[in-house]
């Protein structure tokens, strides 16, 4: 990082923090803080600023991974570029995202934004009307040529990983309903909610938080429909970056027996949710008392300073003044046996939960016991029943993962058909992946910050799409060509400058692969 730009980066640090300490109070107390007055405003002759400074780093990267080649090479949707490639109109609407873009529409303000195009390099970008018609030219095979596209700049993104990152690719799968209040939109359909949408596939690797495969159905299809071939190709790109071990997870909508033979074969480890059956019911049932452990669950977090006293309980007074049902957990119990799917070639591993319950009826004073089984199919041999149990349940962050990609608005339906929504959902998701390489392309942790480097790394990997946004792409910068160079001056600090101002100097490097 260049010496100048680390103490300017400081002396902003030190004024911001003297201005927000405690202690420095304003010389008259009697007046509000709040206290600007005079406020004149001027139009700049020759300076312009954009409140998206960011974006130039996120370009650097893109063009570093050489995505926009791979996009021009793969796709082709024109016979002429009058003026713009297919790179243009994916990076466009990827870029709207990652700018507070809420819907297309809000491409037109980055439109006018002169220094946002000047950061760029671009004379001008497509309007939101070009970008929906853009879309709608997609056709199935289009779909899978800008797939192919990303991954090959998703490869480059993890090529420079340590040794230690390609342990082991956890996949995990999973449905969600996309809902709309169209009436003419080709593909919808009312869902088993009762919503009318659509329901797309998302497929994401557990270890950066980055879609692999997203691919958008009719709202009443199933959840598991399709999902094996996306799994097959998402375990296909995990083994070309060098991957040693892969490992598949799913709710039991995702238990794909009639695959699980093939990919054990292959050696990848999966862990699914089963229904519980009245066979599977009994099955467990039949099992000895002595089969069933006590499983203990680890603390949801340590505590830094000193225990706090927990608060009352209203939700749970409510409950029983009113006399609700109330269901409460008393343990969990855990055992496990071997079970053969009907498609099935071969035995697996059954880990099966038993819930205590204890429960009390509507309107009645005395508890009773109840329970209930949870069921995981694995071929794993070697973790413990409460291992594979917690690793199951981590699959619970795919959750966050989809609320995030709301937050991106890459799970929304603005166009008039199953194929122009799915490219739109795939290209707005490449915003979500685009954070994702960001963070890998940190330096290794390394000297005597390494713990803090290691913190940041991973706190940049986990972070909300709103937070990335705030702090690493809505950094207002002055934008000014000097010679050869396009120069973004920042103009404010925040925290995560420091950690910007580090990534800058890194995507500038040639990737290593």
């Amino acid at each position: 990082m260049n010496g100048i730009m680390t103490s300017r980066s400081r002396a902003r640090q030190r004024r911001i923090v003297k201005r927000l300490d405690k202690f420095n109070f304003p010389d008259d107390l009697q007046q509000p803080i709040l206290r600007g007055a005079n406020i004149q405003y001027e139009v700049a002759q020759r300076s312009v600023a954009t409140p998206y400074g960011g974006i130039g780093l996120v370009h650097q990267l893109v063009k570093a991974l050489g995505l926009p080649t791979a996009i021009d090479q793969r796709l082709h949707l024109f016979k002429i570029h009058l003026p713009y490639h297919e790179s243009d109109h994916v990076l466009n609407i990827a870029y709207n995202a990652l700018c507070d873009g809420r819907c297309l529409e809000d491409l037109e303000l980055r439109r006018q934004d002169e220094a946002y195009l000047n950061a760029l390099g671009a004379c001008r970008i497509p309007d939101p009307t070009t970008a929906g018609d853009f879309c709608r030219r997609f056709q199935q095979e289009h779909l899978g040529a800008l797939q192919e596209a990303i991954d090959v700049a998703r490869l480059k993104a993890w090529s420079g990983q340590p040794d230690s990152f390609f342990e082991q690719a956890v996949i995990d799968a999973d449905g969600t309903i996309v809902e709309t209040d169209g009436e003419c939109k080709q593909g919808m359909d009312i869902s088993y909610k009762g919503q009318w949408g659509y329901h797309p596939l998302a497929v994401t690797l557990a270890n950066t938080g980055e879609v692999l495969r997203l691919v958008n159905r009719p709202g009443n299809r199933p959840s598991h429909e399709g999902a094996a071939v996306q799994i097959d190709e998402s375990i296909a790109v995990c083994r070309a970056a060098g991957f040693r071990s892969i490992r598949i997870r799913g709710d039991t909508d995702f238990s794909q027996t009639q695959h699980l033979d093939r990919w054990h074969d292959q050696g990848v480890t999966f862990c699914f949710g089963l229904d519980v059956t009245a066979q599977r019911e009994i099955l467990a049932d039949d099992l000895p008392n002595s089969a069933f452990r006590p499983l203990k669950r680890p603390p949801k977090y340590a505590v830094q300073t000193k225990p706090r006293k927990r608060p009352e309980r209203v939700k749970q007074q409510i409950v029983e003044q009113r006399g609700f049902k109330d269901i409460r957990l008393e343990k969990e119990l855990v055992a496990e046996t071997k079970y053969r799917p009907r498609a099935c070639g071969r035995d697996y591993r059954l880990i099966i939960v038993c819930k205590i319950l204890k429960v009390r009826e509507r309107g009645q004073k005395q508890l009773f016991d109840d329970y209930r089984y949870f069921l995981h199919l694995t071929n794993d041999w070697k973790s413990t029943p409460a291992e594979i149990v917690f690793d199951a349940n981590d699959r619970c962050q795919q959750e966050n993962i989809l609320a995030q990609l709301n937050s991106v608005r890459a799970l929304y339906a603005p166009l008039d058909n199953l194929l122009s929504n799915n490219a739109y959902m795939l290209i707005t998701s490449l915003a979500w992946n685009l954070k994702a390489w960001l963070a890998l392309q940190l330096p290794e942790p390394g000297g005597f910050e390494k713990e803090k480097q290691a913190e940041q790394k991973r706190g940049l990997l986990t972070m909300e799409f709103r937070t990335f946004v705030n702090s690493l792409m809505r950094v207002p910068a002055q934008v000014v060509r000097t010679g050869r160079r396009l120069v973004l001056r920042l103009l404010a600090w925040n925290e995560w400058q420091r950690v910007f101002l580090k990534l800058a100097a890194q995507v500038c490097r040639p990737l290593r692969c």
